[in-house]
This record gives structure tokens, sequence and C-alpha cells, in this order.
């Protein structure tokens, strides 16, 4: 079976279309997840929404929803694609331009293919299965919100709404074909530098200026890439009142990142410990405080997810790449809550600019690889129930 060619590309094309259309900023995606809502149930899915919109202060939950196997498939192991509804600003009024096989935004918005080009990939999955009726095991199909604000809508998904055994985000960089195994946990770090007011013209030298304390502290603190697999960013700094006034406060916000646990705590505590030291030094009071946005992930390459993901893809002709990710995703907590999850590229490039574009054949490779996989998961389990049946009667 050519799964590229039950690709329904004008079908597909129109849904991409349709869903960047829809305005989905962090902690609004309800216009969207009442769509998807309504699409998952049409394509036979029971769907559960969270309550993770209330924890965030968002307008809509997680989805979850569950597809029943094929009648006799039930003990198959069970799949779980996943994809997230929000997008980074600006989002509103995107008016996709189509040249050339390339798809872009007309320059005053981004585009929005991170992540409806997965979205879009998974439904076009759904439908390809239902109206063929191809055979397969236990879905479940997850819609995330508020992935672009660090991940937190799958930080606080009602994790009992999980029994895959193998998940799939489509939600990174690169062609069909490439998938990222490992990525890093990260954590955000705030420093917050207390010094002592005075007036600015009248009595300075009883002042002990923060900001002035922070850039000392900033000149020689880690910052970029501290090994092939750490990193850490100064990211905002904010202080003081008025011009007039010796600043007795500054607030230094920093992220540290590795896919390694022991590095990441190392770094983060690297971090804390400089400026804590600066305290004698500047004559301020400096305290820290780290916030785990999530942890780092790996997958052994020859685990079932990897696997199938790799055979579906040799199938359709796309090279295979696996990759260790600089970034995190929904995939990081899939994987703390037991879910062997893979992200997968799905073409988006340039993300989270107004130079986002994405190829027109990669929004199909895209859905041909999500259908591909839940066809082979299916394949690979039955073949190895036959094998066993096969074992047990020659003994």
């Amino acid at each position: 079976m050519v799964y590229e060619d039950m690709i329904d590309k004008k079908r597909v094309l129109a849904e991409f279309l349709e869903l960047v259309a829809i305005p989905c900023s962090t902690h609004d995606e309800r216009q969207i997840g009442d769509l998807l809502t309504k699409r998952l149930q049409e394509f036979g899915g029971t769907v559960h929404e969270d309550r993770a919109g209330e924890a965030l202060g968002g307008n809509c939950g997680n989805l979850v929803a569950d597809f029943p196997a094929t009648d006799g498939l039930e003990a198959l192991p069970t799949v779980m694609l996943t994809a997230h509804m929000d997008c980074v600003e600006p989002c509103a009024g995107i008016h996709p331009v189509i040249e050339d096989g390339i798809i872009r935004s007309d320059g005053t918005t981004i585009l929005g293919a991170d992540d409806k080009a997965g979205v879009t990939a998974i439904l076009e999955a759904l439908r390809q299965l239902r109206e063929h009726a191809i055979p397969h095991g236990p879905l479940q199909v997850v819609f995330t919100v508020a992935e672009e604000n660090g991940v937190h809508g799958s930080q606080h998904l009602d994790s009992s709404l999980l029994h895959a055994d193998m998940g799939f985000t489509l939600d990174t960089h690169g062609h069909p074909g490439v998938m990222s195994y490992k990525a890093p946990g990260k954590n955000q770090i705030h420093i917050h530098i207390a010094g002592k007011a005075a007036h600015a013209g009248v009595e300075p030298e009883n002042g002990i200026n923060a900001i002035q304390a922070a850039g000392v502290l900033l000149a020689d603190a880690p910052q970029g890439r501290i090994d092939v697999e750490t990193t850490c960013n100064i990211g905002r700094i904010a202080g003081g009142s008025a011009t007039n006034v010796v600043a007795d406060s500054c607030d230094i916000y920093y992220e540290s990142r590795s896919r390694d646990k022991e590095k990441l705590e190392r770094i983060t505590q690297r971090i804390i410990d400089h400026f804590r030291l600066g305290e004698e030094s500047t004559g301020c009071k400096i305290t820290a405080e780290v916030s785990p946005d999530y942890g780092p992930y790996e997958i052994a390459k020859d685990a079932p997810a990897i696997k199938a993901a790799a055979r579906a893809a040799e199938k359709l002709g796309f090279p295979v790449e696996l990759e260790e990710s600089g970034g995190g995703s929904d995939a990081n907590h899939f994987n703390t809550y037991g879910v062997p999850t893979v992200v997968l590229g799905v073409g988006m490039t340039n993300c989270h600019t107004k130079d986002e574009y994405i190829e027109e054949e990669d929004l199909y490779r895209a859905a041909a690889w999500a259908l591909a996989i839940v066809m082979e998961a299916a394949e690979r389990a039955l073949m190895r129930r036959e094998r066993e049946t096969y074992d047990l009667d020659v003994v």
C-alpha cells in the first residue's frame, strides 16, 4: 500500500489554510479547540477536555481523544499522536501566500505552520483510517494548549487520561523523516538583587545601586553554550523606579537547559552561586528562585516508537534522521508521564518569525507519515502476535 498516494492533497491544503486563519494565541485557544473537538468527534473519537486552561488563566483545556481499535485488535499497543493548538504572536489575520510550492504569510504575521502543520497531518491520518476502514490498534490524539509560552499546557495536562504505549509529537523543523529522540530539560531562574535607595542628586553615596551591582555580576556570569548539550541565557533584566532614585532593586531572568539532568542541575546551581557570592562585593542582598519548566528525556534508538516511525518513513522513501534537540516540546512532559514519545519533523521553517514558511509537499508527507506510523505499529504488533502463536503451536 502506498500511503502517500492515499493522502487527499486538496483537502489537506484546504484544512491547513482554514486552521491558520483562526486566531489562536496562547491562553486563547477556545475557537480552534471547539473546531477540533467537533472534528475529532466526527471521526469517532471520545473527547475529554481537561482543566489546564483554568489553571493557566486560559479559555480552553487540553483535548485528549480516544479512538477504539478495529474489532479484534483491542490488545494491540496504543499509539498517541499529538500537536499543539496555540501559536506565537502575531497570529491574528494570517493571510497565507502560495508561490512555487512554498506557503508563507504575507509578511505581516507568522504563518502558523508551528503547529497547524502537525494538527492538519493528524486530522488527515484519522480521516484516512476511517474512510478506508484501515485496521489499527487503540489510538489517542492529544491537542495541547499553551505550548508556546513554556510548554505549560502539557505540564498541566491531566495525565490520568493518557494510556498510550508510544507517542509521536508532530512539532519540529526538518522534513518528514527527521525525529528528535533526545531533548533538554529547562529551568527558569529569577535572580533578585536588593540594594539601597537614595536621592540620586542629594545623597547618592548613601545608596547602593542594584542595577550597577547586576552589571558587575553579569559581566562574568555564565552565558551561552556551556558544552555540547548545555546552555544558559540571560533573557531579561528589569530594575529601578526613576532616574532620580538610586535603584534599590534589579531582577534578572535566566534560563538553563541541558539534555543531561545532572548537568542541568549543575549549571543552575553555578548561576545561583555566582550571584549569591556577589553579595559581599556589592553590598546587596541577593536571592534566587528556580522554577523547573520540564525535564530532559532520551529515548533509546531501538525503542518501539522510533522503530515504528523509522520503518514508516522508509516505506515512504523519506530519509530517516535522528537528532538531538536543543529545545523542549510537549514530548518532554509526555515522556515524564510514562509515554515514550518522539518528536517528528513536519517541515516548518523559520518558526516564530514573520519569515516562517513550509513546503506544500511537506504538509502531504507529514500526513502520510502519521498514517503510515499508525499502520506500521499495528502491522508489527500483529506479526509478533502471529509468531508467538506459531511458536506455541510448534511447542
